[in-house]
């Protein structure tokens, strides 16, 4: 007994040791008594004595409450050890729970430092450790993108409103892209750049929303107006500061449905072109898949030495809206000129082929191209991918090209159809990939002036002034033509082609301005001086 009581003192101060209610009640005590009785007099134990003998009495009288008692301190045992046992299970279920929910957000972290948010980007985890702190400030509204254009047109005019949004000290919600031009491409942001990498990246700057929170949006459902407007091109930030800024504030929500060449490229603010920098250069990843498969073309290639990156902008829609068809037949001019008048928003649609040639406004043809190539000297052997669409005439107008340089690759040759499949009908990711592999070239040559030349161009320069080939179309043809026509040898031509492109190698240089003419500037993104460590004087 002093052993059990004992027991049963350390399961009381257990339990009061928890702050748990008592363990048995007044109520329970005394219907625990009550069957303990009942269990007493039906015992074997017990036997009533009819003798009306008073020692027997008083021995079953103390037979029946010492096992009373007995019976009552078993009960109170089992209770307290039931009640122990639940206590040690919710404990042992809080401390479950506790470590599966750990486990949970460790392993949404891991995934967000794995993936960037976006499908498994190779974001490093030492990213978000290292995060700045986020920029606390009291916005002025909510800022809506619409992009317009191809990939490069979008991107720069992303990386202008996301200066403009800063400044303005607006809350942006994630741009959407282009789904209506000429590509037709269906992708949005997400699907090619890393969004939540993208957000991440500039929290110290601008505060950066996937979507327009519930309210805004609900209050633009009820009125059923959303104030939009294309802002005025070349602007400089007091534009935006004196036209913009205003009508945030009075309609809360903003869209701005065109994004290219929207901010001027020159009389900006330094600290605005070096944020223009910012996200161009580092918050501007491509999403996961798109990154993951162009790093495996880059890895094909320099496992095989050197290569070359020519974009050959010698499409059936370049040459179809440039009115250019140099080496076509009858019949592939006609093609391209029903493709010009099929498209409306293409004004002109009378070109003299020749003439614009002439003036180095249309593309580089591949022949024209290949001794250009040859001129500088380029090493026959090296690899060339050819970062384009499908060349128009197919094999036919690459035969010479092939024949001076027998290492001609592209994607479509270097990978498996399955690799490609997802990108396929999506022209915007299957630029992207060419994007990544012309930034690493070891040589980059474009032969036209669009805007992924200009884009790929500036990004090189910033990454070092890697070398680029900057095609000078109009001096080109014009020796082309003398060469072919028997007026220069090819010393001569040769010679001629170096000497115009003698300062056209990527090479440290001063942006052209031009004031009052921001359309005949250099555009900021081919030669972002302000944010790079080398230029001339």
């Amino acid at each position: 007994m002093e052993h059990l009581n004992k027991q049963l003192e350390e399961g009381f101060l257990l339990h009061n040791h928890h702050h748990e209610p008592s363990l048995l009640s007044h109520r329970e005590l005394s219907s625990t008594a009550a069957d303990d009785d009942k269990q007493f007099e039906s015992s074997p134990c017990y036997q009533e004595n009819t003798d009306d003998e008073k020692p027997y009495s008083k021995i079953k009288l103390m037979n029946k409450i010492y096992y009373m008692n007995m019976l009552k301190a078993e009960k109170m045992k089992s209770a307290v050890v039931s009640k122990l046992r639940i206590a040690m299970f919710k404990n042992l279920a809080t401390r479950l729970t506790g470590a599966f929910l750990a486990l949970c957000i460790l392993f949404q972290l891991m995934a967000l430092a794995g993936r960037g948010g976006s499908g498994g980007a190779d974001v490093d985890a030492d990213f978000y450790k290292s995060l700045p702190p986020e920029r606390i400030y009291e916005s002025n509204g909510y800022l809506m993108i619409s992009s317009n254009g191809g990939l490069n047109q979008m991107r720069s005019g992303i990386c202008d409103m996301v200066a403009i949004a800063r400044f303005l000290n607006v809350t942006l919600i994630v741009p959407e892209l282009d789904n209506t031009s000429f590509w037709n491409d269906q992708s949005q942001f997400a699907n090619i750049f890393n969004v939540d990498y993208f957000i991440a990246s500039l929290r110290d700057e601008v505060k950066i929303l996937k979507q327009l929170p519930e309210d805004p949006k609900q209050k633009i459902i009820d009125t059923g107006s959303l104030y939009s407007m294309a802002p005025v091109s070349w602007s400089n930030m007091s534009y935006y500061y004196n036209k913009i800024l205003p009508k945030i504030k009075s309609f809360e929500v903003l869209q701005l449905t065109k994004s290219d060449a929207r901010l001027a490229n020159n009389g900006i603010p330094e600290e605005v072109q070096k944020l223009r920098c910012r996200v161009n250069y580092q918050a501007l990843r491509f999403a996961p898949p798109i990154e993951k498969l162009a790093k495996k073309i880059v890895r094909i290639l320099k496992q095989n030495g050197q290569f070359l990156v020519l974009h050959l902008r010698y499409e059936m829609d370049m040459l179809a809206f440039s009115g250019c068809n140099e080496g076509c037949s009858t019949q592939e001019i006609q093609e391209l000129t029903a493709m010009r008048y099929a498209y409306p928003w293409w004004k002109v649609k009378e070109i003299d082929s020749d003439k614009v040639r002439q003036e180095g406004l249309c593309p580089l043809t591949p022949e024209e191209t290949t001794l250009a190539l040859q001129a500088l000297d380029i090493d026959p052997k090296i690899q060339i991918y050819i970062a384009a669409g499908d060349i128009y005439g197919g094999e036919r107008r690459l035969a010479s090209m092939r024949k001076a340089f027998p290492r001609l690759v592209k994607k479509e040759t270097l990978l498996r159809e399955s690799d490609l499949a997802p990108f396929r009908n999506h022209s915007n990711q299957m630029a992207a990939l060419d994007y990544h592999v012309a930034v690493e070239a070891d040589i980059f040559a474009p032969t036209y002036g669009g805007n992924m030349a200009k884009v790929v161009e500036g990004h090189r320069r910033f990454l070092g002034h890697r070398k680029t080939i900057l095609l000078d179309r109009k001096a080109i043809v014009g020796l082309v033509d003398r060469y072919k026509n028997g007026g220069l040898s090819w010393e001569e031509f040769s010679t001629a082609v170096k000497e115009a492109h003698s300062d056209k190698m990527g090479q440290p240089t001063r942006r052209l301005e031009i004031p009052g003419k921001p359309k005949d500037e250099d555009y900021f993104y081919t030669n972002p001086q302000e944010c790079l460590s080398q230029l001339e004087d």
